[in-house]
């Protein structure tokens, strides 16, 4: 399948997280940092793909919507941006992330949206 936004791509991506550090507050920034920190594949980094791609809405994008159109970066920077809750609603999110990557990594269902 062929995008038409070089910066679209099917999922969050990592590439992005150091990008989203300066958005928030500094609980974020803090955990940007965390999660800069770990490898890929750690449970800390995967949460946080996890809760972008439920913050996003990432599994209803596609190829010819406009979210894909204005890219990757522009749509996690909305979302970021027009977060309504706090750094620390954020954090939430990003823990029960983990929690559901721990619980599929150990044989439970897999993570929803």
């Amino acid at each position: 399948m062929l995008l038409y936004q070089e910066d679209a791509e099917l999922l969050f991506p990592t590439r992005l997280i150091p990008l989203l550090r300066d958005m928030r507050g500094q609980q974020f920034a803090d955990l940007v940092d965390r999660v800069q920190g770990c490898g890929e594949k750690d449970v800390e980094t995967l949460g946080f793909v996890l809760m972008m791609i439920r913050l996003t809405s990432c599994l209803t994008c596609s190829a010819d919507s406009f979210r894909a159109m204005n890219g990757c970066t522009r749509c996690a920077f909305k979302a970021i941006r027009g977060f309504k809750g706090t750094d620390a609603d954020l954090i939430a999110r990003w823990q029960a992330a983990c929690a559901d990557v721990q619980c599929w990594q150990a044989g439970g269902p897999a993570p929803s949206d």
